[in-house]
């Protein structure tokens, strides 16, 4: 049971909170290194430049008139199948 006084309670176990820190800045320092080791070196080739997207047309809605020119509604025309 805690007591009330400040002055009767257990000191905090400092060495327990300093194990989880050397714990999470080791885990820390691990995962730096494994992103490093996936960029090229200096003797290795850059990376190549990024890829730009392929944009696709948007598609006709349901209720879009249909692209074929017939008239009709998308979803009762070419949007049937």
């Amino acid at each position: 049971m805690e007591s009330p006084y400040k002055h009767e309670r257990e000191p905090p176990n400092m060495a327990k909170d300093a194990d989880r820190h050397d714990e999470r800045f080791r885990e820390k320092r691990r995962k730096e290194e494994e992103y490093r080791k996936q960029l090229p070196g200096e003797d290795e080739e850059p990376l190549p430049p990024p890829v730009e997207p392929i944009h696709v047309e948007k598609q006709p809605g349901r209720n879009d008139p249909c692209s074929c020119g017939s008239g009709k509604k998308f979803k009762q025309c070419c949007g049937k199948s």
